[in-house]
């Protein structure tokens, strides 16, 4: 099964419209056999960088097609050229009956779900929901400079272990403060599947060093 390097775009200017492209571009050259890079973009950035990489939405809500303004639609998502979505992200909380209600709607839509979980027993939470990937995030290390194989291993390893317990199809990815290939390595040895990272790659200088630097925990 391919390690995952999931780089999430968020917001930032690095990441929106021309720059998500120039992104996009960068990161297409790093997929290798073993190793899936993906991009997280904002839905009006899915339908370029999909052409380039493979793209992930941010979001999507539990609707159907009709009278929903505002809202994202799964199959939207999925003609614009998105595999997959994250949900539940720090930044986008939800409850677990919402996550529940968007992994259903992106199984219909034939979406990947990277589900995000603040801690080992938020992680089992949302593990009897069947995504296909849940990514560990304590939320006081997002965007940091410590990462959470390095300041808490024992999140790392518990959750994959009460994941496992759960559903073991259901594949951890390691999240928070990831920003050196010796971090990725850690987590790869704590029973973690890949990464999901942002700000170390969004917001470098030099975006395509970073993924090239973070890409060797992977070997």
């Amino acid at each position: 099964m391919k390690k995952i390097f999931l780089i999430n775009l968020k917001t930032y200017p690095q990441g929106t419209g021309e720059e998500a492209i120039k992104l996009a571009n960068i990161a297409k050259g790093f997929s290798r056999e073993d190793l899936e890079v993906i991009l997280s973009v904002q839905p009006m950035d899915l339908e370029r960088t999909s052409k380039i990489v493979k793209t992930f939405s941010q979001h999507i809500d539990p609707i159907e097609y009709g009278s929903n303004t505002g809202w994202i639609l799964p199959e939207a998502v999925k003609k614009a050229g998105a595999v997959g979505t994250l949900i539940n992200h720090s930044e986008r909380r939800l409850s677990l009956e919402e996550v529940e209600k968007r992994i259903a709607r992106a199984r219909e839509a034939g979406l990947t779900t990277v589900c995000c979980a603040s801690d080992p027993q938020n992680a089992e939470e949302i593990a009897r929901l069947n995504p296909d990937y849940i990514a560990i995030e304590p939320p006081e290390l997002i965007g940091g400079t410590v990462s959470v194989s390095e300041a808490k291993p024992e999140v790392i390893s518990e959750s994959v272990e009460r994941v496992k317990g759960i559903n073991p199809e259901i594949q951890v990815l390691c999240g928070a403060g990831v920003n050196s290939c010796q971090d990725i390595k850690k987590a790869l040895e704590l029973g973690a599947m890949g990464i999901l990272v942002a700000s170390a790659v969004v917001k470098s200088p030099e975006p395509e060093k970073a993924i090239g630097d973070l890409v060797k925990g992977f070997e």
